[in-house]
């Protein structure tokens, strides 16, 4: 069966420590459950998810996402399928937003909403790249 990688970016609602703790705790029970893996790149201005898996599991999980009142204006940025995981280690790999993606002013000005699915593969295929940084839990 072929694996499919799905992109999206969303609006964080209420944005806090305890909420991304929220969100990372349920998204990597879920998703082991559910064969899932994937990145999540988070800020308080914005969400770029990546989750790999099976087609159903991974629109299922995306169906859960859309309902999430802790995402606003969720927007889909691809969908295929691929031959591999770029992070079958990781049921959600949390990374924070890197110096070399967009700053605040930029994400108000539209550059998350206007940049392709290339640009977002590209992201995530270099985030897959860099060591975690270490985690505070």
């Amino acid at each position: 069966m072929p694996l499919t990688q799905l992109i999206y970016t969303s609006r964080p609602f209420g944005f806090d420590a305890q909420t991304l703790d929220d969100i990372l705790l349920g998204a990597r029970r879920n998703n082991r459950r559910d064969g899932i893996t994937g990145a999540l790149i988070c800020r308080g201005d914005l969400y770029v998810q990546m989750l790999e898996g099976e087609r159903v599991a991974v629109t299922a999980t995306f169906a859960r996402i859309l309902r999430d009142d802790r995402h606003v204006e969720v927007t889909l940025v691809w969908c295929g399928d691929t031959p591999s995981r770029l992070f079958p280690e990781w049921d959600m790999r949390d990374d924070p937003a890197r110096s070399w993606m967009w700053d605040q002013h930029a994400v108000r000005q539209g550059a998350a909403r206007e940049a392709g699915a290339g640009a977002y593969r590209r992201l995530f295929d270099r985030v897959s790249q860099e060591p975690q940084e270490a985690m505070a839990w």
